[in-house]
């Protein structure tokens, strides 16, 4: 298991005992949620056309745009 699946696991520990809720609970949803979030910015981020031409940049332009979007639409750093 890697280090992100352990995070996000220990995070879904506090999930499961949700009705027992308080800040600290709703705190860990809010961090589990940021976690998988960033998560898929990373992804994003790191994708790689691999074209030697002109659409390479267009490719690098448009997949900043979308991370600027997540982001924006998640409110995540």
């Amino acid at each position: 298991m890697n280090d992100r699946i352990g995070e996000l696991a220990q995070c879904n520990e506090r999930i499961l005992n949700f009705f027992q809720t308080g800040p600290v609970q709703r705190a860990a949803i809010e961090q589990f949620a940021k976690l998988i979030v960033q998560e898929c910015i990373g992804i994003v981020e790191n994708i790689s056309p691999g074209y030697a031409d002109y659409r390479n940049q267009i490719e690098d332009t448009f997949r900043r745009d979308c991370v600027e979007k997540v982001k924006e639409h998640f409110g995540v750093e």
